[in-house]
């Protein structure tokens, strides 16, 4: 029996040296400095936004070379490593279906480049959720990217108030050597943007509702880490910043994360003990309540700063929060120091009761509700509020433009879901499809909410194999907190706060669309579940550890075909910059810009916006050459990238436009009308349909065929009501929604049809027609036609509009002549 005690506590002893040996290891610091670097960069590429467009991709194709290495490395790790013990070790098998879900809907995509993209994200999550797990197994590596992730969080808040506070330049100055390429060149683009309600602060994301999101989390960690710490310096740190992130937070104007910040903190507050909770609260209520005090004077100045800089009132705005700043820093010391230890002697015998850590929970609901009522009734208390930030929460209701918009969003989503419900559209399915399923001609490239969105890229399949990883990580987390010690729970509760934060929001927003918050999600599962004291059982570990060089060898392989995917996905798009930067630059040498677009196309195929900017240049060859190799070329192009991208409205636009060009009229009316499905709202189709069965008709009409024209000049109107249905569908909308993009008739629409009107002698119907084309100015041919047209239809019935004959005539004499040619026609 002592043998085997002696056995088991030597096999632990080199268990445990061996993993103390990884402290030291080449990989272990190897890794750690990849993520601390990769932590610092990922914000300033704007969030890492997957925008859909090439001009996001760039950050995106990097992150996934970082991402591919780290692998590697990570595999090579694993050959020494690997190990199947406790059951988050699944965790790292179970992350791969991510990927493998969205890799098997890219067979039925909507879109194959933004379905190929979302799995590039996919990989790059998994790879730092994997990264996370086996760093932060160690105390040292836990630290490292805790202290790494709270430090640079922090220097996003400072860099995002020295934009507000006018000190743009010099917080581009910071970062301009590692930030996303933008103009203008001396400002991070949009770290402060103006929108109906005025300046608002973006920060890093250049979307102010999503950094309000980042906000809750790292308010929520800063206090946390108040509480927490034990050594005074520390506290004031974690405190000084609180009250910068929280005038970040209402500069914001985000009222979706002014109604989640309390649902969140109702989320945080049962994991802490009841003296925790107390002492959280003080510290939030105190906090906020001195950044209420200059909150009205930090917000007038940063608006007024927006607009003109001056370097006494941004000097007046820092004072300002500097000193407020270290106010509440020596008040959470004095805090944490004295009235802490009372708080827990007062809760002490509280703390026994068995549901003591829901009540002040309970109460905070209670307390929070009556301050809702304060707040968003005529008491008067948001007066004390800036006038924006007060308009704003003023408007939180159920009818304000933006909830009804994302009720849209939610109901069109849902339609979309249900035509592809197994595996889903692929991803990026909303951004390729939503134009084909939405209720008014909005423009959103996001469905605002990931959980919806999630499910159109990937159907029911991909979401439920993403629910049960989800419930699988917080399973885990959940049964090792409520067996820890609160010492050992402290060490990765600011990442279950992260989690819950961006999970609890992005319900609302589209706040994973930024690559970098997605990977701080992932980060904080593996963290959250690195500690694992639940083994699995012998026969599992048995079978499961037969091969343990089976998963280091297939990672290694898969990762190293992922580094040169995405080394290959980068340099095509360093070669279409080249190219575009070249065409600006004035050189009209075809070969040098068309060299390294074709290196591009050669690398990443079918990319549409590489497609479309070749196929311009050779249409725009073949204007000035009339030579048909180049116009076979680039139709060539746009019909193999349309075989891949069949709902890309600008491939769409581009083909009709190469058909017309070439006369191909029946042609363009068939691809016109086939389209109309996928783009419902498009007046512009509406219009090419409209003329191109009129001509139709008139070719008919020439040729004396009576049948052919009534079919196609009937068609131009069946067409026409159809439009009319959707534009009365708009007027059935809230009067508090936008309808979006603007759905009107056009002058070619009414020129088109008053034709057929006034050949068919409806005079009548043809000045209505005519009317709708009549208002633009004279040097637009299509508005001298439909006044041409118009004046005579009147004359045919014997009226006139002299001032606009007047007009027309001043405008161009020969118009008279013109006008009495088609009074006496005869059709």
């Amino acid at each position: 029996m002592s043998m085997k005690k002696s056995q088991h506590a030597y096999a632990a002893h080199l268990e445990k040296s061996s993993e103390s040996s990884d402290k030291s290891s080449i990989l272990f610091w190897i890794l750690s400095a990849i993520t601390l670097i990769f932590l610092l960069w990922a914000p300033f590429q704007r969030g890492l936004f997957n925008g859909n467009n090439f001009d996001f991709e760039r950050p995106i194709y990097s992150s996934f070379v970082w991402a591919s290495v780290v692998l590697i490395l990570l595999s090579i790790y694993l050959y020494f490593h690997w190990r199947l013990k406790e059951k988050s070790d699944l965790a790292i098998i179970l992350a791969w279906l991510l990927p493998i879900t969205y890799f098997i809907s890219t067979f039925v995509a909507a879109s194959t480049n933004y379905a190929a993209n979302s799995v590039y994200i996919q990989i790059i999550y998994v790879a730092f959720f994997s990264l996370a797990y086996y760093l932060t197994k160690e105390d040292l590596g836990l630290s490292i990217l805790k202290y790494g992730f709270v430090s640079t969080s922090y220097f996003i808040v400072i860099f995002g108030m020295m934009n507000w506070l006018g000190n743009k330049e010099a917080a581009f100055a910071l970062v301009k050597w590692f930030a996303a390429n933008m103009e203008p060149n001396t400002s991070y683009l949009h770290a402060v943007m103006s929108d109906s309600n005025g300046p608002r602060l973006t920060s890093v994301f250049q979307y102010a509702n999503s950094y309000a999101a980042f906000l809750i989390a790292i308010l929520l960690v800063a206090i946390f880490l108040v509480i927490t710490s034990s050594k005074w310096y520390s506290i004031g740190i974690h405190a000084f910043m609180v009250v910068p992130i929280i005038i970040s937070f209402f500069v914001t104007l985000s009222r979706g994360a002014l109604v989640i910040l309390p649902i969140v903190l109702l989320l945080v507050l049962p994991f802490l003990k009841p003296r925790k909770q107390v002492t959280y609260l003080i510290h939030f209520v105190l906090s906020f309540g001195l950044s209420v005090v200059i909150l009205n004077k930090l917000t007038t100045i940063g608006v007024t700063l927006f607009h003109e800089y001056k370097s006494d009132l941004s000097l007046s705005g820092w004072t300002s929060l500097l000193v407020i700043s270290l106010i509440y820093a020596v008040l959470a010391v004095l805090v944490q120091k004295f009235a802490s230890p009372w708080i827990e002697k007062l809760t002490a015998r509280f703390e026994e009761k068995r549901f003591a850590f829901l009540a002040i929970p309970v109460i905070a609901v209670i307390v929070g509700g009556i301050g809702a009522v304060l707040l968003f009734t005529d008491t008067g208390v948001t007066k004390l509020l800036p006038e924006n930030i007060r308009t704003r929460i003023e408007n939180i209701n159920f009818q304000q433009h933006s909830v009804l918009e994302r009720g849209t969003f939610y109901k069109d989503a849902t339609k979309l879901f249900e035509d592809y419900p197994v595996f889903g559209a692929g991803g990026g399915a909303w951004p390729a499809l939503y134009e084909k399923y939405q209720n008014n001609p909005y423009i959103s490239r996001q469905a605002h909410n990931f959980f919806l969105q999630y499910l159109t890229d990937v159907g029911i399949i991909g979401f439920a194999a993403f629910l049960i990883f989800l419930i699988f990580i917080y399973y885990i987390y959940i049964r090792n907190f409520i067996k820890q010690d609160e010492h050992t729970r402290n060490k990765r509760f600011i990442f279950f706060i992260v989690s819950i934060s961006i999970l609890v929001h992005s319900s609302l927003d589209f706040d994973l669309s930024y690559v970098y918050l997605g990977i701080l999600l992932f980060l904080s599962f593996g963290i959250m579940i690195s500690n694992d004291a639940m083994m699995l059982s012998n026969q599992w570990k048995e079978v499961l550890n037969t091969r343990k060089w089976a998963y280091p060898s297939v990672m290694l392989l898969l990762s190293l075909f992922l580094f040169f995917t995405s080394v290959r996905l980068l340099s095509a798009d360093s070669q279409f910059n080249q190219s575009r930067a070249i065409a600006a630059g004035g050189n009209n040498n075809l070969n040098d810009i068309l060299a390294p677009l074709d290196n591009a196309l050669s690398q990443h195929p079918n990319h549409p916006d590489y497609t479309l900017q070749k196929a311009a240049i050779l249409f725009q060859v073949y204007n000035q050459t009339k030579d048909d190799k180049y116009y076979t070329e680039a139709t060539a192009l746009l019909d193999q990238a349309l075989q891949k991208e069949p709902h890309n409205y600008q491939l769409v636009e581009r083909k009709i436009y190469s058909l017309i060009q070439k006369n191909q009229t029946a042609e363009a009316l068939r691809f016109a009308n086939g389209k109309l499905i996928s783009f419902p709202w498009k007046v512009f189709l509406y219009e090419v349909l409209i003329t191109l069965n009129t001509d139709m008709g008139h070719a008919a009409h020439e040729s004396n065929n009576v049948q052919e024209q009534d079919n196609y000049w009937n068609q131009a109107f069946e067409i026409y009501n159809r439009f009319e249905t959707r534009k009365k569908e708009l007027a059935l909308l809230p009067k508090e929604q936008g309808q979006g993009q603007d759905f009107s008739e056009t002058g070619k629409m009414g020129l088109a049809l008053g034709q057929i009107q006034f050949i068919r002698g409806k005079y009548d119907a043809a000045e209505a027609m005519f009317r709708i084309g009549i208002g633009g100015p004279l040097e637009d041919q299509t508005t001298k036609q439909n006044i041409r047209w118009y004046l005579a239809s009147l004359q045919k019935q014997g009226k006139a509009d002299q001032a606009l004959f007047d007009k027309l005539v001043a405008q161009d004499p020969n118009e008279r002549q013109e006008i009495q040619s088609l009074v006496n026609s005869k059709f």
